[in-house]
């Protein structure tokens, strides 16, 4: 699918779509619990997987608009089974853990650019306690019990290795302590990890960088929301940045979305601030880029892990934001951008099957105009994005390739 952006201002009032990371932890929790019922799910790409996933190894689940009841999972009585993770990397990695729980042979499937994603943590701590990890064509193959005990996670890595541990410890039969080592990297996510965990009754002690996990712990039932997304509001919201009037409601003020910081870092560029740091906010790197060809330059330094990404981010923004006139120089975990000069488009945009990619481009194209190909990766999790910016008075013609 094609998108085509003519050049127009932001104008109206749309609330934000439900956040991605928690209903991802939230649907996970509740289907360890007996009975929750979860409102305010948005069925993305990503979301639908870990549905797939939860009811492949158990769960009962039952759909009512943006409603979801579900529960039921008992993970240490999962037969064996195929769980599809699709895309996405949180569902392959939440969901790993989970799998090791029963003693079952459980193949966990997906697209060929998932497994290109790093899985090593999880293949090292299989090895260490003798359990079968088997990867094959675009799966791993994974058969035996996770043990109680030690671990020691790299903390420069993605956190949802932590939070996939977190999910599976707490239901073994002896306490785990888990140790972050080094410096720790998107440690929000794991912030919200334990905000969710802890409304389902779930105690993890935190001292530092470790996490004390007592054992034979019980999901409890519970009825939740979930909040707006920050991740994607700050697309919506650059659209103010760059001349627009949009008000974008639902993200609570007192958010654990480490995303959150949108807000300061557009403030900050307006102010001329011109280096930031996004080792704890990798999926704002896009949009941050495109809006730092709008103000002319910027430098971002934490950048390294937009290689495993969807695409290649740093590398793929630096190709389609050529085509309006700016360049990225990427190293290996800094990426400047400069533009002396934003211009229309020079050709046709490419979204690089990156929800994100898309988005950005789409905001940036509201300023120039430009042809997005590939613009259906928005599905992945932001499915209504298009319709949005419809709303918000921007022109966009959707068409088939």
């Amino acid at each position: 699918m094609k998108a085509e952006i003519t050049p127009s201002k932001a104008f109206g009032s749309v609330c934000a779509p439900p956040s991605k990371s928690i209903s991802h932890r939230e649907l996970i929790c509740g289907a360890l619990s007996k009975s929750t019922k979860i409102s305010g799910i948005a069925y993305s790409n990503d979301i639908k997987a870990t549905l797939g996933c939860l009811e492949a190894l158990g769960a009962k689940c039952s759909l009512s608009g943006d409603r979801v009841s579900l529960g039921g999972l008992d993970p240490a009585n999962a037969s064996p089974c195929e769980l599809f993770c699709d895309e996405s990397g949180s569902t392959l990695r939440f969901m790993l853990p989970l799998c090791l729980l029963s003693g079952s042979r459980i193949t966990l499937k997906g697209s060929p650019r998932l497994f290109e994603r790093p899985l090593g943590i999880y293949q090292k701590l299989c090895e260490s306690q003798n359990i079968l990890y088997e990867t094959g064509e675009n799966s791993v193959t994974v058969c035996g019990r996770l043990k109680s005990g030690n671990y020691d996670i790299p903390g420069n890595i993605s956190s949802q290795f932590i939070t996939g541990l977190l999910f599976a410890l707490p239901l073994l039969k002896g306490e785990s302590v888990l140790n972050v080592i080094g410096k720790f990297e998107s440690a929000s996510y794991v912030d919200i990890t334990l905000g969710v965990l802890s409304s389902y009754g779930i105690d993890i002690i935190r001292s530092g960088n470790s996490f004390i996990i007592p054992g034979n712990q019980t999901y409890q039932s519970r009825e939740a929301f979930v909040e707006g997304d920050c991740s994607n509001a700050a697309f919506l919201e650059a659209l103010n940045f760059l001349g627009g009037n949009a008000e974008i409601s639902g993200i609570p003020e007192k958010t654990l979305q480490g995303d959150r910081v949108y807000r300061d870092i557009f403030k900050a560029m307006n102010q001329g601030e011109r280096e930031f740091d996004l080792s704890d906010c990798p999926d704002l790197a896009p949009i941050l880029f495109s809006v730092a060809a709008v103000k002319g330059k910027a430098v971002f330094n934490g950048t390294a892990r937009l290689k495993i990404k969807e695409s290649d981010r740093a590398e793929v923004m630096a190709q389609e934001l050529k085509k309006f006139g700016a360049e990225l120089k990427v190293e290996e975990n800094r990426v400047t951008v400069s533009c002396p000069e934003l211009k229309a488009p020079s050709c046709e945009l490419c979204g690089h099957n990156d929800h994100r990619i898309v988005m950005s481009l789409a905001v940036l194209a509201t300023l120039k105009g430009g042809v997005i190909n590939g613009a259906e990766a928005v599905s992945k999790s932001y499915p209504d994005f298009f319709e949005t910016l419809k709303k918000l008075n921007i022109g966009v013609t959707l068409y088939e390739a």
